[in-house]
C-alpha cells in the first residue's frame, strides 16, 4: 500500500486530469470531480462512482439541473498501489472509467475496451 496525504492525492487527480486527451474532457458538462477517502460503505472494493445521468440517456437537460459528479475513492486507490507510478496509472484509468460512464459506456463495453 501507497500512502500519501489527502491534498497530494487531490494534486494527483487534478495532473491526471489535465493529461486526458481534450476530446475527451471537452465534452464534460455540468460534471463535478471529488475525492472522498471511502464509498460510504467503508469497503476499499470501489475505486471510483460516477453519479449522474449518462449523456445517452437525458432527456430534456438544461439549466438549473444539479452537476453530474465523478468521485475517486483514495483509500481504495492507495490499497491497490505499491508506489506513485502505480497510483498515477490506476487514478488515470479510474478517470477515463468514469467520464466513459458519463458518456454512457458500460461496464462490458469498458471491459471490451480494456479498461475496467
Amino acid at each position: 500500500m501507497y500512502d500519501i496525504g489527502a491534498d497530494e492525492f487531490e494534486q494527483l487527480v487534478v495532473d491526471e486530469l489535465d493529461q486526458l486527451p481534450d476530446d475527451m474532457v471537452d465534452g464534460l458538462e455540468n460534471v463535478v470531480f471529488v475525492v472522498e477517502d471511502r464509498p460510504e460503505d467503508g469497503s476499499l472494493d470501489l475505486l471510483g462512482l460516477y453519479d449522474g445521468v449518462a449523456v445517452t440517456e437525458r432527456g430534456n437537460y438544461g439549466f438549473g439541473e444539479l452537476p453530474d459528479r465523478i468521485v475517486l475513492y483514495r483509500e481504495p486507490l492507495l490499497d491497490i498501489s505499491e508506489d506513485l507510478d502505480e497510483l498515477k496509472d490506476q487514478i488515470h484509468v479510474t478517470l477515463v472509467h468514469e467520464i466513459a460512464h458519463f458518456y454512457g459506456i458500460d461496464d462490458r463495453q469498458l471491459h471490451e475496451l480494456g479498461w475496467a
